[in-house]
């Protein structure tokens, strides 16, 4: 069973609106085991509505068209599906009574607008509303359509109470697909892609597990593993195998999976190992500890940061010593001032220059990260050029954590 998503609204091609609807709900089709291979968003154009429809059901079992089914005139959902299963549309008095019934709960009156929207395609089953719109159910020789409102809150009761059960039904097949997302940093897409290449080409016949890779910026890149089974459970050990081939391949690049961020895989080992941290930023500007505190329970580890942009600051705060503030001997120098200020275990810190233009002769880019722990202090020199400003804070205030992360493992710096 392969069913398609077709989400309706000019204000979703205009970027008024971000379509979370069509994520949602593939959401969904995966976890019921359910094929969706498509999304599709229109504008409220009644031919380019049809056309959109007609082709998803070109490709697919299924198609779920979701908005458009308001009481305005642009809601034009109901008159495309029509013209498609090539019926009248037939008010449906039972819908009218719904509705009205609703607008005399809250102490109001229907409008005559809203009589439009219990305009049902002839052939068509209704799906009982949860607002005023309700959803439908519309039968295209042997393949289906439904519509649901496009309202979130209305949308999901529709799918998962009405939508899902009729798709698994019609299916003949239990099956559920699993996903998990191995997270990596360190690494580009391309050479990533050069490691596990091995191990694509030996599923490549057979595979029950399939990859894909996700470029995310400063979230490093993501590779998607997802299985399809008969329970959740097979499905799950096929995932738990895979995970340990590409740890096997990419070994301390893996740094967590799913909704695990640096920040947190970070923490865990500063929790794991009773320590504190603390941080002084020059040119990422309190990025490092923005991103820390979004850890849940950085409280446990996170002493504090000095943002010190002016080297003033650095001086006189932090007691570094004076002259070139973009330099590896600054770097160590803040590392072991906020260690010493804030009172922490670790001291980490971070100089350099984000642009727009070069400093103290170093080239955009160049940037020096210092981390004193234990009996060590240790700066890294990266080199972050080509990219904005935003960008080279953002790879820079990563980069800090990730070395971090790897002198807690016992590992040595991470070559730039």
């Amino acid at each position: 069973m392969r069913c398609e998503v077709v989400a309706i609204g000019t204000e979703l091609l205009l970027g008024q609106i971000v379509d979370t609807n069509s994520s949602w709900i593939g959401e969904q089709l995966a976890l019921a085991g359910i094929d969706s291979h498509f999304q599709t968003k229109v504008g409220d154009n009644l031919d380019r509505i049809v056309s959109s429809i007609r082709l998803a059901l070109d490709r697919s079992d299924a198609v779920i068209v979701c908005g458009g089914l308001g009481p305005t005139q642009d809601d034009i959902t109901r008159d495309a599906l029509a013209q498609i299963m090539g019926v009248p549309l037939v008010r449906d008095e039972e819908v009218i009574e719904k509705i009205r019934a609703m607008f005399e709960g809250r102490g109001r009156v229907m409008a005559a607008n809203n009589l439009q929207q219990a305009d049902v395609p002839e052939g068509a089953t209704v799906i009982d509303q949860v607002g005023t719109a309700p959803g439908l159910i519309c039968p295209v020789g042997d393949k289906v359509v439904y519509a649901v409102p496009g309202v979130p809150s209305e949308m999901e009761v529709m799918v998962a109470r009405d939508i899902i059960p009729d798709l698994k039904r019609r299916s003949g097949e239990e099956a559920v697909i699993v996903s998990r997302v191995v997270r990596t940093w360190g690494i580009a897409e391309s050479t990533l892609a050069e490691v596990v290449g091995p191990r694509l080409e030996a599923m490549a016949d057979g595979g029950r597990v399939t990859y894909a890779f996700l470029a995310s910026g400063w979230e490093g890149i993501k590779v998607r593993l997802t299985a399809k089974a008969h329970t959740v459970d097979e499905a799950t050990a096929l995932i738990e195998a895979e995970d340990a081939e590409i740890r096997a391949l990419l070994g301390t690049l893996v740094f967590g999976v799913d909704d695990d961020t640096m920040e947190s895989a970070v923490g865990a080992l500063l929790e794991e190992r009773g320590l504190s941290v603390a941080v002084a930023e020059s040119m990422t500007g309190g990025m490092v500890a923005s991103r820390v505190v979004d850890a849940p329970g950085s409280s446990d580890w996170f002493r504090g940061g000095v943002v010190a942009y002016e080297s003033e600051v650095k001086f006189d705060v932090l007691g570094v010593r004076r002259g070139p503030v973009v330099s590896a001997e600054c770097a160590e120098q803040m590392a072991d001032g906020v260690r010493r200020v804030l009172r922490s275990d670790v001291g980490l810190s971070v100089t350099g220059v984000a642009g727009p233009a070069e400093q103290e002769g170093q080239p955009v880019g160049t940037v020096f990260l210092g981390i004193a722990l234990g009996e060590s202090t240790e700066s890294i020199e990266l080199h972050l050029g080509g990219g904005s400003r935003i960008r080279i804070r953002q790879f820079a205030t990563i980069s800090l954590l990730d070395q971090l992360r790897h002198r807690l493992l016992g590992l040595p710096p991470v070559p730039n």
